[in-house]
């Protein structure tokens, strides 16, 4: 079931999108099997400090972030990833884990890997372990206004 925050907020934007609900899924790679989304379309947000700011960073599930990169691309100082304990209070309506990668409604900069934007449509998280939203990239970027950069690498 898609988390009603952000069900209410794509609602209102009048965002066309789908919901796929699947098994439970924990791995960006156990989630695609699940769907049956190809990994280069499913997009896994991952948390991220930048000189000790919480951001999102959203990249297709198929690759990782390459922290060196990142760092140039954003000039930060210091980049890492996030962990658990620093980042479950921001998102008291979703699963651990399953955030979608809504940060603009947080307060949080979101990083869009360039090869995500690519894509046509995309599937993320609907804040379960079990649901996706399925909707066109351009909609995802209209309502987001990620910043798009070079930070990732095929696995």
């Amino acid at each position: 079931m898609l988390a009603r925050n952000i069900r209410q907020y794509l609602d209102r934007q009048h965002a066309p999108y789908t919901t796929i609900s699947h098994k439970p899924g924990y791995t960006a790679k156990e989630i695609a099997d699940a769907a049956q989304v190809p990994g280069k379309d499913l997009a896994k947000t991952v948390m991220i400090k930048l000189d000790g700011k919480m951001a999102m960073a959203v990249l297709p599930a198929a690759y990782q972030i390459d922290f060196r990169q990142l760092k140039e691309v954003t000039g930060a100082s210091q980049v890492e990833l996030a962990r658990e304990y620093e980042f479950k209070g921001l998102f008291p309506d979703y699963e651990i884990g399953a955030m979608p990668p809504f940060g603009n409604l947080h307060g949080l900069d979101v990083y869009v890997a360039e090869s995500l934007a690519e894509d046509l449509e995309i599937a993320f998280s609907a804040g379960t372990h079990t649901d996706l939203v399925k909707m066109s990239y351009a909609t995802f970027a209209q309502l987001v206004n990620p910043k798009v950069l070079r930070f990732s690498t095929r696995h």
